[in-house]
């Protein structure tokens, strides 16, 4: 068959859909690029907030009114979670919780002839991390290597440890042979991702860490550059960043969940650091790390939050030197502790807060990128031309946009030295130099 895959939400997720793909063209199916035509989609869902949900609704209900009569099967996190409100949806032949993921073939071999079937297990009981290799993401430059699922933590506000289960590690004989196959298939730079990145690891018999985990990666070689997706702020340790600021491999990029400057609001989402110490890891950090980006998250309205909560959150963020952060509203999820909180915040004022945030963060992202007028940044080049200038877009090792002028002439899916001479909307702009090698870093 021909098969069209669909995915929201994070880099976990596009790395699952991946690794559906290969399991599916091993078994002799075509796919094909998103929305088709094909003779079967399959949709991966997010469920991190009420506007996800509702997104994975509405492209399922967008395939049905594209695709004519081809079955849609539906899996990932909204799957698990609420098999129910999808399997609703006209179209639906099959609704997949994640555990079924490793499985995908063998579901499309023996689709339902009518009706709808779900199939969710408890992934609580889950003890395998689903990561069989993969070429890349379709589209990507840039390998993403999973590590790492689920999630032990306890936020109060998070529905994810239900959806992805406990966490589960990828042992590191198999991950340095995966990084060994993405560096041979020449990948230049590959991000490791997890639900839970820090704690990668913990599970496996013996037990070993995140760091030990990327000095064996260093000492091995071969490879490009590598870059860490999310990590929790009490994950970031000493070790850790006496590396980053070693290592010629690690990228100067980390981003780091913070969600409130509130002290009081933290206590309520249950996470386990003060403002305090979050200003303490960012500041030692950037003082450590050359050229260090680093991003947050933070959560606008969530339930009990004042305004004087709010203005210790801006306030924290602005004094901080942080690169950019994502901003989201608390979103209400049934299931979670913080859902049953009393003083909900009001849906405009949650609104009204995320648009501050998120105008200061347009204003941290522009004071980050003019530090580095005028200095040389590694630079990957993707294969996109900017339509303007036909120069080619790109992302410097501490994850500032670029734009490289240059017509044929820019290795794309390499890495070059890029000195940047001005800055246009958000984008540093400048000529390719010679191709940037591991030896010179530590250019960020």
């Amino acid at each position: 068959m021909r098969i069209s895959l669909a995915t929201l939400g994070c880099k976990v997720n596009h790395h699952d859909s991946a690794a559906m793909a290969e399991l599916l063209r091993k078994d002799g199916h075509e796919i094909v690029p998103f929305p088709g035509p094909a003779d079967l989609y399959v949709v991966n869902t997010c469920t991190v907030t009420a506007k996800t949900d509702f997104q994975s609704r509405q492209l399922v209900r967008r395939i049905r009114r594209s695709g004519g009569d081809a079955p849609v099967v539906v899996t990932g996190c909204y799957a698990q979670t609420n098999p129910d409100d999808l399997a609703a949806l006209e179209g639906v032949a099959l609704v997949l919780g994640n555990g079924e993921k490793p499985r995908m073939n063998r579901w499309v071999a023996d689709l339902p002839e009518k009706g709808t079937v779900i199939h969710v297990e408890d992934m609580e009981r889950e003890r395998d991390c689903f990561s069989p290799p993969v070429a890349g993401i379709p589209g990507r430059t840039r390998a993403f290597l999973k590590i790492q699922d689920g999630c032990n933590g306890r936020c109060s506000y998070c529905i994810v440890p239900r959806a992805r289960g406990r966490s589960r590690s990828l042992p590191p004989d198999e991950v340095h042979r995966r990084m060994a196959l993405l560096s041979g298939a020449g990948f230049a730079e590959t991000v490791l991702t997890g639900i839970h990145l820090g704690c990668y690891g913990e599970d496996l018999d013996p037990r070993t860490n995140l760091l030990d985990l990327l000095r064996g990666i260093e000492e091995q070689g071969g490879t490009g550059r590598l870059r860490l997706s999310s990590i929790e702020p009490a994950e970031v340790t000493g070790g850790l960043v006496s590396f980053w600021k070693a290592s010629s491999l690690l990228c100067p990029h980390v981003h780091i969940p913070l969600q409130s400057g509130s002290d009081a609001v933290l206590g309520r989402m249950g996470r386990p650091y003060d403002r305090t110490f979050f200003r303490n890891l960012v500041e030692s950090l950037v003082d450590a790390v050359p050229g260090m980006a680093v991003g947050v998250d933070v959560m606008a309205g969530f339930p009990g939050e004042t305004e004087e909560d709010f203005r210790d959150t801006a306030a924290l963020l602005r004094e901080l030197p942080i690169a950019y952060f994502h901003v989201f509203p608390y979103s209400k999820r049934p299931g979670t502790a913080a859902s049953s909180f009393a003083g909900h915040v009001r849906e405009e004022v949650k609104k009204a807060r995320a648009a501050e945030l998120r105008t200061l963060s347009v204003e941290k992202r522009t004071a980050f990128a003019i530090q580095f007028l005028g200095k040389p940044l590694s630079v990957l080049v993707e294969g996109k031309k900017n339509g303007e200038t036909g120069g080619f877009r790109g992302f410097s090792g501490n994850y500032i946009p670029c734009l490289i002028r240059g017509r044929g002439d820019v290795p794309v899916g390499r890495a070059v030295t890029v000195i940047p001479e001005e800055l246009r909307g958000g984008v540093l702009v400048g000529q390719a130099a010679a191709p940037a090698r591991r030896a010179q870093r530590k250019t960020p």
